[in-house]
């Protein structure tokens, strides 16, 4: 066994301690949280300053775009975005691979112990079989066209039985790229056991444009791509409003980025029996949109909020901390506890793994992270995490 003592451990279920004591074994199973006044005999101390917290839990990645780090244009706008990313994304399986495994090392380096992944392709497979890392897979469909529902969603089991038995599931890409009937069909296989959503969720204002007015740039998007989106009619309301009927209400869902989400999506959200968490990623809105979410809205609604960091081909690391950082930067009433939270135990609530991560508990194995570098307990840009087990 071993103890770490630090100015202060954040069990994350229980209130903060000062000058508290963690004492783990040597597979990282919590023996015991303390405080100073507790120590065990004949256990070695490790002093040190800063905060001891549980691992990260990343609810929101792309793995397989890792090799698109600073090869896609800032601050263009998600269609644009989206255009770059279809253009560049192609490259040797080698490359994309060793990306990948260089940002798998990377987020574990970086304090992450969880990880929920978009997945397109089989290229992961291999490399999340042999992570450190707990990885979900969310094997993302992608199909706007009615008449390709029922191909699109073959296709998506398909590759879902290639990452079996690893945890996965198959999930609708974002509002504005799966028909309704996509959606129908996803619906129905989330009534045939577990399958957890995950959805892009009004990144951009004119994805509500389109659901309101079939206005914008989503318009150039489809021809871009050679879309005919002719039998689409304008829905009257926002994105989130028109698709929240669309999904079941037996698996929980995660709604992410959500940077042009209002109060009255939110209100909006409360009328239907949905299993609603929130993920926020707001490195990559600014690397994408250069805009925020209003994260305070979310506050008190009753909904689990997460962070995520997106891919590298919108954001220059894979580090929850710096999505922490963000965050306080931009919104300074929001407390480093709080971040803490939504970074550790509520990311790992909506991966159904909070029996083992997310607080410092007798008996879990969370993953240990020394937080330093802050002024009292508010993060500066001195602030640094390091993995201790």
């Amino acid at each position: 066994m071993k103890s770490f003592r630090a100015d202060y451990v954040f069990p994350v279920n229980a209130d903060p301690i000062k000058n508290g004591i963690v004492t783990v074994d040597d597979d990282g199973k919590i023996i015991a949280v303390t405080d100073q006044n507790v120590i065990l005999p004949d256990v070695p101390i490790e002093h040190l300053n800063g905060i001891i917290c549980p691992g990260f839990v990343n609810t929101h990645c792309h793995l397989e775009l890792s090799h698109l780090k600073d090869k896609v244009k800032r601050q263009t706008g998600l269609v644009n975005f989206i255009i770059d990313v279809q253009k560049t994304r192609g490259a040797d399986n080698k490359e994309v691979e060793a990306a990948a495994i260089k940002a798998d090392n990377d987020m574990y380096e970086n304090g992450i112990v969880a990880v929920g992944d978009i997945s397109n392709t089989n290229i992961s497979v291999a490399i999340k079989a042999a992570s450190k890392l707990y990885y979900h897979s969310f094997i993302e469909t992608f199909g706007f066209l009615p008449s390709q529902a029922t191909e699109t969603f073959d296709k998506a089991l398909a590759l879902l039985s290639e990452f079996k038995p690893q945890p996965c599931s198959i999930t609708p890409h974002a509002p504005y790229s799966v028909s309704k009937e996509l959606f129908k069909l996803i619906y129905k296989y989330c009534d045939t056991g577990d399958n957890l959503l995950s959805i892009h969720n009004q990144e951009s204002e004119d994805e509500n444009k389109f659901f309101r007015y079939k206005l914008g740039s989503f318009n150039d998007l489809y021809a871009s791509f050679g879309i005919d989106i002719s039998y689409f009619k304008p829905q009257a309301r926002n994105s989130l409003q028109s698709i929240i009927p669309l999904l079941s209400s037996k698996q929980e869902i995660l709604l992410v980025h959500n940077t042009f989400t209002n109060l009255k999506d939110i209100y909006f959200l409360k009328r239907f029996d949905r299993k609603i968490n929130f993920c926020f990623c707001p490195n990559a809105n600014l690397y994408i949109e250069n805009k925020l979410p209003k994260i305070e809205l979310f506050i008190g609604q009753g909904y689990n909020i997460t962070l995520g960091t997106d891919s590298l081909a919108s954001n220059s690391k894979l580090c929850i901390l710096s999505e922490m950082r963000t965050i306080q930067e931009k919104m300074p009433t929001i407390s480093t506890a709080k971040l803490i939270e939504w970074g550790t135990i509520n990311g790992a609530k909506f991966l159904g793994i909070d029996d083992e991560k997310g607080t410092l508990e007798v008996g879990k194995k969370p993953g240990l992270n020394l937080i330093t570098g802050l002024d009292g307990l508010k993060i500066t840009t001195d602030t640094k995490v390091k993995r201790l087990i």
